[in-house]
């Protein structure tokens, strides 16, 4: 019986497998490297082990450290979660080894799916449908995926088009998998732009009993990443379904499998479908299964672990939920992660968090940050998962946009206007799914330059800046109730600027008569306090949350957000920085240069890449001209701001 367990992982899944084993009477043990010593996960363990360093190479991804932290700790066994050494079959033999409980399928599983050729061959010969391509690609294998062997989560993935470009993807793919999986085998399906991403939860006895527990769709994806996930995958019909669960139960039989573990599967258009891989832990999106099976799958885990056998009855999937994943990114900037303090995180009606609750529970909350949290360079930009259930798809769906538009959100960029838009949107309604989605309604979504409805601007900016003037005004004055009189006949002036860089000018006077804005004259000014300010605009009333975070300032309503930064009226000119200039959009590392100082570019033209968050960002050229300057090379790390280079235009 485990007493004392080990999560060899951090942030949301340590927090989750917490939870559970707090229902179950276990104890807790947490790792954590530098950058996470004040995290949640951390606080929340009995017992906290540091592991000295920063990187996940230092830290979480040393198998040996981690071992001996379990037995320092007291620990019996130890949960790897999902990420990191999760499905490295070397950590668990050496778990094993050391009299720990792996909880988890056996080592020999780990490594039959370890290696994505390898599974593909194994499930081919199970009877289990594959996609593949021949060792010397041709024209008519295009468009191909370059995909890495040992790992996932889009990193070592490539899309080739045209087979000139085969070479250098194979290259970068190859790069990026040793980097992220310490192996740089990568190798080349068949890239099918319409289909959905669909997967089989598993979850296995040592007794012979293997469950289907049902299916999820995950064809919402950016930069071949998941972003919005449930269950059940709509639109599969009975025979569809079963043929699908039993592929994928014949996968796990077909390599002993035990425990928790997913098969995924890519669903063609004419309704074929082909294994991609099998993945031999738990898996992110989990709680939608969670949420329509009432299972705790941790709990699951565990006992499986300890040897018990699964019910004798499967539960049968009830209602329909949805799952979206909160990153700290700019789907606007080419999805650039963000950091820096997040300063409020509020998602209103969660009814639970990590844990199951009932099954008819309606929001859940799985969150590895808290208000207040740094969110630094060296994890995944994910900040939480907010997941709806309802007895139907359409009403998960608008629960869940109606929970994130709602959301405060402070200090951070965050995708949350493109989920909504997403899940608001008629196609996705329609389950018109496919993986390729994103992409293809970019423009309606706010993924890409311009913003679109994915940007925290739009047209109640103007009245969210008038709000912010009150609200500034009401801080330094005191609450200004609506007869307050200005004994100065000037208006008051205040300017602000969102993050597309257009500025908003607010004059206003508050008089014995009430509030004279210049841009709103039939605006009625009700109530004002520095956190909160109640206008009537046209007859209809409203109230504006704000809150300020030096010049930042975020204006909350039903409205939507909007995030603006108060400008100087008169700005130092030292501080202006010259337009060929080429700043770092974030904290990372420089991982190459491709040009040189005298080189002629062209606008967007790629001229060095960063790494940051296990993602690399392209910096191009603003406009054409010659390099006249660069400041940084390969291997070098830069803060946040740090000038890079400087193009010259041409003249």
């Amino acid at each position: 019986m485990i007493t004392s367990l080990l999560v060899a992982n951090r942030g949301e899944i340590a927090r989750r497998v917490f939870r559970t084993c707090r229902d179950l009477g276990i104890a807790t043990v947490a790792v954590y490297s530098d950058p996470d010593a004040d995290s949640p996960h951390v606080h929340e363990a009995d017992t906290a082990v540091h592991l000295p360093g920063a990187t996940p190479a230092d830290t979480y991804l040393r198998a040996d450290r981690i071992v001996r932290a379990a037995l320092q700790a007291g620990a019996d066994a130890v949960h790897p979660g999902y990420g990191f050494l999760s499905e490295n079959a070397e950590f668990a033999r050496a778990v094993e080894a050391a009299g720990l409980l792996w909880i988890g399928p056996p080592p020999a599983a780990i490594a039959a799916m370890g290696s994505k050729t390898e599974a593909k061959r194994l499930m081919a010969a199970a009877g289990v449908p594959v996609l593949s391509v021949g060792a010397e690609p041709t024209e008519a294998d295009l468009p191909l995926l370059v995909k890495a062997a040992a790992g996932g989560g889009g990193r070592g993935m490539r899309v080739v088009r045209e087979l000139a470009e085969l070479p250098a993807a194979l290259a970068a793919a190859r790069a990026e998998a040793a980097k992220a999986f310490g192996s740089d085998e990568v190798f080349c399906e068949p890239y099918l732009p319409s289909g959905r991403h669909v997967e089989v939860q598993l979850m296995a006895d040592t007794h012979g009993t293997v469950w289907a527990l049902g299916e999820r769709d995950c064809s919402l994806q950016r930069r071949h990443q998941k972003v919005i996930e449930e269950a059940p995958a709509p639109g599969l019909d009975h025979e569809s379904r079963t043929e699908l669960h039993r592929a994928a139960v014949a996968a796990a039989r077909a390599i002993g499998y035990t425990g928790a573990g997913t098969a995924e599967f890519l669903l063609a258009p004419d309704g074929r479908f082909f294994f991609l891989e099998m993945n031999t832990r738990l898996q992110v999106e989990h709680p939608v299964t969670e949420c329509v099976t009432g299972l705790d799958l941790v709990a699951l885990q565990l006992r499986v672990a300890e040897g018990e056998r699964l019910p004798a009855e499967q539960p049968a999937p009830r209602g329909h939920a949805i799952e979206a994943r909160l990153y700290a990114e700019d789907p606007a900037r080419d999805w650039q992660p963000q950091t820096g303090t997040l300063h409020l995180l509020e998602i209103p009606g969660v009814q639970v968090e990590f844990g199951v609750g009932s099954q008819d529970t309606g929001l859940r909350l799985d969150s590895g940050v808290h208000s207040g949290s740094a969110v630094g360079i060296h994890y995944d930009a994910m900040l939480a998962k907010v997941i709806a259930w309802a007895p139907t798809r359409a009403a998960a769906a608008r629960r869940l946009a109606d929970a994130l538009g709602r959301a405060r959100i402070h200090g951070l960029v965050t995708n949350r206007a493109l989920l909504v838009a997403a899940l608001r949107h008629p196609a996705f309604l329609d389950a018109r799914l496919h993986t390729g989605f994103l992409a293809e309604h970019a423009a309606e979504l706010g993924a890409g330059p311009g913003g679109g409805p994915g940007a925290e601007t739009g047209k109640n900016a103007p009245l969210a800046a008038l709000a912010a003037a009150l609200a500034d005004a009401a801080g330094r004055r005191g609450a200004l109730p609506s007869g307050w009189r200005n004994l100065p006949s000037q208006s008051q002036l205040r300017l602000y600027r969102d993050a597309e860089g257009t500025t908003y000018e607010v004059r206003y006077r508050l008089t014995r008569d009430g509030l004279r804005a210049e841009a709103h004259p039939d605006t009625e000014l009700l109530a004002a306090r520095p956190d909160r300010v109640t206008l009537r605009t046209a007859g209809l009333t409203r109230s504006f949350d704000v809150a300020a975070y030096g010049s930042t300032v975020h204006v909350d309503s039903a409205l939507g957000p909007v995030t603006l930064t108060a400008v100087d009226r008169f700005p130092d000119p030292a501080a202006q920085t010259d337009p060929g200039a080429l700043l770092a959009p974030m904290p990372g590392t420089v991982v190459r240069t491709v040009v040189a100082v005298g080189d002629t570019v062209t606008a967007g033209q790629p001229l060095l890449w960063l790494e940051a968050m296990k993602m690399e960002h392209r910096v191009c050229a603003p406009a054409d001209g010659v390099l006249a300057e660069l400041r940084v090379a390969q291997g070098q790390q830069v803060e946040l701001g740090a000038l890079l280079a400087v193009v010259q235009p041409l003249t």
